[in-house]
């Protein structure tokens, strides 16, 4: 009775193939393009002390309540699967004591990890590119972000399938009264509200407006919005972000339902979303906030951030990137007495930097048939008459044509060949 196969847990999956090639090219160019702007990469651990999310998510956020991995290691501590990538690295900034060495650029992608219910798009292990640049306070660094992060989609070809919204959330002053202004709104429907967005209401009315719940949708339409309450400080800010995207050549609309539920964030808030992906269609967010690092027990240092989704990009790529494996030359022996010479052109060829596989098993019309089917360009064959005379036949399968060659010159020839195609 054969065993029961194990299979990846609910919410993940492998990275194997195209969805492994496509998940580097979208890191490699998402590096490219970051480094072009003068960020570092920064790798921080899978998994952090609890409190470092407790502290920052807050004991009502969804994710402290419902969606964290939180485990207790053998020695006692308490520790959590990293659930999105800022805190660590803010945690990691004042570890490293960089409070005087302002600002900092940062760059960083890796696994995250919720108990979320799984859908198109949505995983429980997911991966992010994200980006903080921390100890700017200048509404035009906000727009630079944003145009950084417009570059970054763009490299990877979805420039025409993405756009972007933004939002304010004004400043600490003008949140706290846009904040009043939703507790009075949304208390007279109190009981119009879903379960959940009444336990929100006075713990954090702002998270109502995140709410998928139709009940609440069906409030929303008349809700105060932030920007009928920003000071004059806010006005200016928000006025200096919307120039500066102009600038910077990024065109955007202006989405008031874009908010952020933590108490840390404030004024820019924006997304880049596409229909390409049905419900789950924001393939990058981020916004400035304020607050964290001095959460975090530092000073007081502003930042501006943003992650993208990374599985998301990549299912978006499927359909639109020509992106295919390395080709690679084919050795195939005739029989196993040819294997040793199989070993030493193939060592030849891989110390020239080409990629090889020797296929020694089964008949050769059944090996050539697989090579066929990849990304192969050259096959060498090898019988008992070609090892004997030291001699190596090459068919180019790009142009179907075969030469005999002498085995001393097969690098120059595979180049030449190279060059033609």
């Amino acid at each position: 009775m054969s065993k029961k196969l194990i299979r990846t847990p609910r919410g993940t999956h492998d990275l194997a193939g195209i969805d492994q090639l496509l998940h580097q090219d979208v890191v490699a160019k998402g590096r490219k393009i970051l480094r072009r702007y003068g960020f570092d990469e920064w790798q921080t651990p899978i998994f952090e002390d609890s409190s470092l999310f407790l502290r920052t998510l807050g004991d009502s956020s969804d994710i402290v309540s419902k969606e964290m991995y939180l485990f207790q290691d053998k020695g006692g501590d308490t520790l959590t699967l990293r659930p999105e990538g800022t805190a660590p690295v803010c945690r990691s900034f004042l570890e490293q004591g960089l409070t005087q060495s302002l600002p900092q650029r940062v760059f960083y992608h890796g696994s995250m990890f919720r108990y979320e219910r799984p859908q198109k798009g949505r995983f429980r292990e997911f991966r992010q590119f994200g980006v903080e640049f921390i100890g700017v306070e200048a509404a035009w660094r906000d727009a630079e972000v944003i145009k950084m992060a417009s570059d970054f989609l763009g490299s990877l070809g979805l420039s025409d399938i993405v756009s972007l919204e933004i939002n304010t959330l004004g400043d600490i002053e003008s949140r706290q009264n846009w904040r009043d202004a939703l507790v009075k709104y949304f208390s007279k429907f109190k009981n119009e509200l879903s379960e959940e967005s009444q336990n929100r209401l006075l713990v954090n009315p702002l998270r109502i407006l995140d709410s998928k719940s139709e009940k609440d949708k069906a409030l929303l339409a008349d809700a105060p919005l932030a920007h009928d309450y920003l000071n004059e400080n806010s006005k200016a800010f928000w006025n200096e972000l919307c120039q500066s995207l102009n600038d910077f050549g990024v065109e955007y609309k202006v989405n008031p339902s874009i908010v952020r539920g933590l108490d840390y964030y404030s004024h820019t808030a924006f997304e880049f979303v596409t229909d390409a992906l049905g419900a789950q269609n924001t393939l990058l967010g981020g916004g400035r906030y304020e607050g964290l690092i001095e959460e975090l027990g530092g000073p007081s240092i502003p930042a501006i951030g943003w992650a993208a989704g990374v599985d998301r990009l990549v299912e978006v790529l499927k359909g639109r990137s020509e992106i295919k494996p390395d080709a690679y030359v084919a050795v195939l022996p005739t029989t196993e007495n040819e294997i040793s010479v199989a070993a030493k052109i193939a060592s030849i060829l891989r110390e020239a930097d080409w990629s090889v596989k020797i296929d020694a098993k089964g008949r050769i019309k059944k090996r050539l048939s697989k090579v066929l089917s990849e990304e192969c360009h050259f096959v060498i064959f090898l019988g008992e008459e070609e090892v004997s005379q030291e001699k190596l036949k090459i068919r180019d399968l790009r142009t179907r044509k075969e030469i005999l060659i002498s085995q001393t010159d097969l690098l120059s020839t595979l180049l030449e060949l190279s060059s033609k195609g």
